[in-house]
């Protein structure tokens, strides 16, 4: 790998996204600047939050440079040696393996591949308690899926003129409502004490008030707390994508106004004040032009930004058209729908110059991904954790019901979320680890108005995405200011596909591992600084993992034991400033291990040993990180009564090496290696010379140091 020199930086990080790349809708935000009058969260005004429906981010962006797609070279392992990518499907008695597949509009009806099972009752086995190795299994095998830019023009014209995050996680492993609810309220209600635990769609829609759950919205902490809001969607037409509709409380608001305990017979939104129930924005018919049938859908949208009146926090919710949900919509619809939104904003660029707006996807509908989300413990047949956590009060993120009993909630697979406002553009990628909680906590920051729904979990280790903003000099970011569609073309390629047959799952015989374009994308800092060690004790035959986080932020550490990939991965949480060990017993294995530990961002450790085939004490490393310059320090110790030489090699960075430093019985030394032209990106690993033990220590990530950076420029090469 060829060092990354600023020049090359620069040009690899800015080249994405030029203007003569960039659709008519996208340059116009681009060159609108930020309002700046305290260089704080506080400049912004108004926060616009777009929700659309059901596609992984592998789905989507696997293939986008830059991000944690494809190209990924350090990943969950699977058994008999198979890559994350070799994903086993089993019907009946036949068995093949099915990789991930380009839904190549060109062969096919690609914009209109047929959806998948999207329940809590596949989507629990599906992940496998973090092992992900029979997706397809239970999602089908269009499940395997993906695209190109081909077929997402405007969504990869979008993340590569804002910023993408691809950390991002769904909140539940499930369907719309139950994720949706999170996005709202924080909570699916765990302990069944208002109307749940949410595990389906149920309560949908409007009904009779005297159904539903009664548990406290957000939108009712605004309203209490005097921020402005509102909810923006055409009924009926809302694909039952709102679930304040299933609250008993928005339920009353609905009947207040007269209408039918359905909404029917959905009149013009009538102001709340006049109806005498605040909530009545929340589930009215608020743009009663929005139907398909109106190309200007979003007019009650603009004409609130028009007059002044857009709240301080907005929330839209698309038709089932150009939802993006697989089957009754399209990817080159919901790219029109958004270019629709951002386009209300921009025509007013004095709103849009205050304005965050925020486009996620509830859930991933079965579409595969490949990163395990960062959840509580498993837990083990006899009620035990599967790892550990620093975090206490855990009940929250276990369902208690019959079905899976005792299984995690979530967070679930990765989606896409763009964060798009002139505090972000520029193209950036933002690598922390979110869910859909982290929406509510933006808001938090924002307005000041809590929300105690959220779990202990959640408010550790999913992050409330400030590392996605530069809020202290953004119009330096600034950039040459995506392709203008109308609605007819967009319908017209979405016809024009449904008259063609749905793209064929490669044969096994001819199928090819997903591929990545290198290339690197501007990466904001991270507020992660992860540590982990090994200890062996021999005459126990036990190893003990050490896991240390001083950075700001908490954290999720994933362990696989490589001898035994048919048992669940550990997960051990670790908050900020915090420490946690556990030991493995290698008796079962006559001494052997093979850990292999997975966080954040592609921070990675291994550890391997035999050391009954050693006959001598292993040395101990340490990794060390040397802020503020982001220099990589390793202190190694041999503790044992034989001298040893240890080789460090570079495995992906072209660092040099390899090199050599020979420790006498009871010695010590360390050695520091500058990062700077890697943009602080490593991995190494140390083996013993003249040794048939398999020690080997692997530490591999980037080290955070409040700087920006680049993504891995190691990913898919």
């Amino acid at each position: 790998m060829a060092r990354v020199d600023r020049r090359r930086f620069l040009k690899l990080a800015g080249g994405a996204a030029t203007a003569g790349l960039m659709p008519a809708s996208i340059r116009k935000a681009l060159a609108i600047p930020a309002h700046h009058k305290t260089g704080t969260l506080a400049d912004v005004e108004h926060v616009v939050i777009l929700i659309q429906e059901n596609r992984s981010f592998d789905h989507y962006f696997g293939t986008l440079p830059g991000v944690r797609g494809f190209g990924d070279r350090i990943t969950i392992p699977l058994p008999d040696g198979r890559s994350v990518w070799e994903q086993r499907y089993v019907s009946g008695e036949a068995t093949r393996i099915i990789m991930p597949y380009h839904l190549d509009s060109t062969q096919g009806n690609a914009q209109r591949v047929s959806g998948t099972p999207h329940g809590w009752d596949n989507a629990i086995p599906a992940w496998h308690n973090g092992r992900i190795d029979d997706w397809p299994t239970y999602k089908e095998p269009q499940s395997m899926g993906y695209y190109r830019e081909a077929e997402l023009e405007y969504q990869f014209a979008l993340a590569n003129a804002f910023t993408l995050c691809d950390a991002y996680h769904c909140a539940f492993h499930g369907g719309t409502n139950t994720n949706r609810l999170f996005y709202w309220s924080g909570t699916n209600d765990p302990a069944a004490a208002d109307g749940g635990p949410a595990i389906s769609n149920a309560y949908d829609s409007l009904g009779p008030s005297s159904e539903g759950y009664t548990w406290t919205t957000y939108p009712e902490r605004l309203q209490q707390a005097g921020v402005s809001w509102k909810l923006y969607q055409n009924l009926p037409d809302n694909f039952t994508d709102n679930p304040l509709a299933g609250f008993r409380q928005y339920r009353s608001a609905n009947e207040a106004a007269g209408n039918d305990s359905d909404g029917s017979p959905y009149p013009a939104y009538r102001d709340a004040d006049d109806v005498g129930n605040p909530l009545y924005k929340g589930v009215a018919n608020t743009m009663p032009r929005g139907n398909i049938a109106n190309p200007d859908m979003l007019r009650d949208f603009a004409a609130d930004i028009a007059a002044g009146k857009l709240p301080q926090v907005s929330w839209v919710v698309a038709p089932a058209s150009y939802s993006e949900h697989p089957g009754p919509s399209s990817p080159v619809q919901g790219g029109w729908y958004i270019q629709e939104v951002l386009n209300a904003l921009t025509e007013h660029p004095e709103v849009f110059g205050k304005t965050v707006l925020l486009i996620g996807f509830d859930e991933n509908d079965g579409f595969f991904d490949h990163v395990p989300p960062h959840a509580a413990p498993s837990k083990n047949a006899d009620g035990s954790l599967a790892g550990k956590s620093t975090v206490a009060d855990l009940d929250s993120e276990y369902y208690g019901g019959e079905t899976f009993h005792d299984h995690v909630f979530g967070p679930g697979p990765r989606v896409p979320f763009y964060v798009v406002s002139p505090w972000s553009r520029g193209g950036w990628v933002c690598s922390q680890a979110f869910d859909h909680t982290s929406v509510i906590r933006f808001l938090e920051q924002r307005f000041g108005v809590a929300e105690p729904n959220i779990s202990d979990w959640r408010r550790a280790f999913s992050g409330d995405l400030m590392s996605c903003f530069n809020f202290v000099s953004p119009n330096d970011d600034a950039i040459e200011s995506l392709p203008t569609r109308s609605k007819a073309a967009a319908d017209l390629i979405r016809i024009g596909q449904e008259f063609r047959s749905q793209v064929a799952v490669p044969d096994e015989s001819v199928q090819q591992p997903p591929g990545q374009l290198a290339g690197v994308k501007a990466s904001r800092a991270l507020p992660y600084e992860l540590h982990a060690t090994a200890q062996l004790d021999a005459r126990q035959r036990q190893l003990r993992l050490l896991f240390g986080n001083t950075g700001a932020a908490g954290a999720v550490f994933h362990v696989y034991d490589r001898l035994h990939l048919d048992r669940d991965p550990r997960r051990y949480g670790v908050e900020a400033g915090r420490l946690l060990d556990d030991v493995w017993n290698l008796d079962g294995d006559d001494g052997r291990y093979d850990l292999w530990v997975l966080g954040p961002n592609g921070w990675h450790r291994h550890f391997t040993g035999d050391p009954a085939a050693q006959g001598r004490a292993e040395p101990e490393l340490r990794v060390c990180y040397a802020l503020p310059d982001g220099d990589l320090l390793l202190q190694m110790s041999n503790g044992g009564t034989q001298p040893c030489t240890l080789v460090v090699a570079d495995r992906a960075y072209g660092l040099g090496g390899p090199w050599q430093f020979v420790l006498g019985a009871g010695e010590s030394t360390e050695y520091r290696w500058s990062l700077a032209a890697t943009r602080r990106w490593y991995d190494f690993q140390v083996t013993l010379q003249d040794d048939a033990s398999g020690y080997s220590r692997r530490f591999a990530g980037r080290i955070e140091n409040g700087v920006a950076s680049i993504s891995d420029p190691a990913m898919g090469t």
